[in-house]
């Protein structure tokens, strides 16, 4: 992703080093801030890669032998700091503190949860279990359980533990496994990554 809004998409030889540029996807008008992308998991297979942008869009991709756009989830008027792909649905965070969940394929919004005071810098899933992790400015750290009802097949999002990660503006943060059992930390600042267990 570019600072002018445009993702670049190469090609890797799995020998060699001759990378080249294949694709240019331009539906940004706004720097890139993140991309996500989710490669077996998706079984219905509509996207799976999401783009955003500083000014809160999202668009959402199908990959083949050329990028397809499948959607594009409009901004609300704050920049999505950063994203991820779980099962099709689009885990959203933004500069307001929120946490928004999109189904991938239609748009529509899932949940929408006001889940840190300041500014969110990281979210992680882990793919296996759902478990959502975010990392924010108010120096918080929450685990989250993302889980589908088998009756209306909408994503559904539950609490499930915060960290305070005292005097420390959370700038990364990440499961360490695909379970989520163990996550780690840094923040700006520190130099250092600080690791938790779940138990």
């Amino acid at each position: 992703g570019t600072s002018c809004g445009s993702v670049l998409v190469f090609d890797v030889p799995s020998k060699g080093s001759n990378i080249t540029l294949s694709e240019v996807l331009e539906e940004h008008r706004e720097p890139i801030t993140d991309i996500a992308s989710e490669s077996s998991r998706n079984e219905d297979g509509v996207a799976d890669l999401v783009t955003a942008d500083d000014s809160g869009l999202l668009c959402v991709w199908k990959s083949g032998e050329d990028f397809s756009l499948v959607n594009k989830i409009p901004a609300y008027g704050c920049s999505c700091s950063s994203v991820k792909l779980w099962c099709g649905v689009v885990v959203a965070g933004y500069g307001s503190g929120q946490i928004r969940l999109y189904d991938g394929a239609s748009g529509s919004v899932y949940a929408e949860v006001n889940a840190h005071a300041r500014w969110i810098y990281a979210l992680d899933v882990a793919p296996d279990t759902g478990t959502l992790l975010s990392g924010a400015e108010d120096s918080l750290v929450r685990i989250w359980k993302l889980s589908r009802t088998p009756e209306t097949n909408r994503i559904e999002i539950e609490h499930r533990h915060t960290e305070c990660v005292t005097d420390v503006q959370i700038c990364g943060a990440k499961f360490c496994d695909s379970e989520g059992n163990a996550f780690a930390v840094t923040g700006y600042d520190l130099s250092e990554i600080i690791r938790y267990m779940l138990v």
